[in-house]
């Protein structure tokens, strides 16, 4: 089995012919067509189904395409971790945020990784972890850092707590409810709340059972942390955030945080690689930087802090 197949493979899964593959790869299509042939042949497997249309994977195909790829990603990890361990500036890092790991960390960490890695392209993608489960295992994304529902993914998986979080209630500056001071004065509101944020649409109505006070009016519900806090700027809803918000909020002018004497824990911010092969020396710096973020978070957050 040739690296090359493995190549041509995934090149005819993508574009679905011969002839588009082999225009991208700029080879002959004989050529092409010999190397799946060899390919099946060595595997025992027909790996496409052919017709006028087009060639499509079949089950064996989309098993061995797959496996094939990770290879490849592999194989390209590979060559960025010798460049870059002598000095070779080369290469790409992709990571997973939840929307509070981009308020309160990335900002500290993406200028000294640009200063140390300027020609590394960062890839990042905005989302909570069971989203990107799949990507961490197959290595497509180095590592993640955001709130975990479960620890329990298995030995390989690496889940490291950097700090624990809390929440807070926004509103609207000068909204009716800014004098509340509990969770009781506020069961007259409605809320926008967001499945974007652990915690978030999920823990909410808890809150106010285990007071025993009347489930919360959610009357708008959201994708994004972003359309969250601009139908709470702009109407009477509240919401609740993960408190790293906070300094958005404030920044905008327009939302406040309506102050609770109970304290509404949010799940704890951990990182999330793989456990069974190291990162890159630019993945590992980048995630050296969200730890170090981290440790000054934490004690922000601290009574001391």
């Amino acid at each position: 089995m040739k690296l090359t197949q493995l190549r041509d493979l995934a090149s005819i899964a993508d574009t679905g012919g011969l002839r588009r593959a082999a225009r991208r790869l700029g080879l002959s299509q004989p050529a092409l067509s010999r190397s799946i042939r060899e390919l099946e042949d060595e595997l025992g497997v027909k790996l496409f189904d052919r017709s006028i249309g087009g060639m499509a994977l079949t089950e064996p195909g989309r098993t061995f395409a797959m496996r094939g790829r990770a290879v490849q990603r592999e194989l390209e990890r590979a060559r960025e971790e010798v460049l870059q361990h002598v000095g070779i500036d080369t290469g790409e890092v992709s990571i997973g945020l939840s929307s509070a790991a981009h308020v309160a960390l990335l900002p500290r960490a993406i200028v000294p990784f640009r200063k140390r890695f300027p020609r590394v392209k960062l890839h990042i993608i905005e989302s909570l972890f069971p989203a990107l489960d799949a990507g961490i295992r197959d290595g497509s994304i180095d590592f993640y850092v955001g709130p975990m529902a479960t620890r329990a993914l298995g030995s390989a998986i690496k889940v490291e707590a950097l700090f624990d979080n809390f929440r807070v209630v926004i509103g609207r500056k000068g909204h009716p409810l800014a004098a509340a001071r509990s969770l009781e004065d506020l069961t007259t509101a409605e809320w926008v709340m967001t499945s974007a944020i652990a915690g978030g649409d999920i823990d909410l109505r808890p809150l106010f059972e285990e007071r025993g006070l009347p489930a919360p009016v959610v009357a708008v519900r959201t994708q994004t942390a972003l359309s969250t806090i601009t139908v709470a700027a702009s109407s009477d809803l509240i919401t609740i955030l993960p408190q790293q918000w906070l300094g958005f909020a404030r920044v905008t002018g327009l939302l406040a945080p309506i102050h609770l004497a109970e304290k509404l824990a949010a799940p704890e911010i951990c990182i999330v690689s793989r456990a069974t092969l190291p990162l890159t020396p630019a993945a590992q710096h980048l995630s050296d930087l969200f730890h170090r973020a981290a440790m000054n978070e934490a004690k922000a957050l601290s009574p001391q802090g």
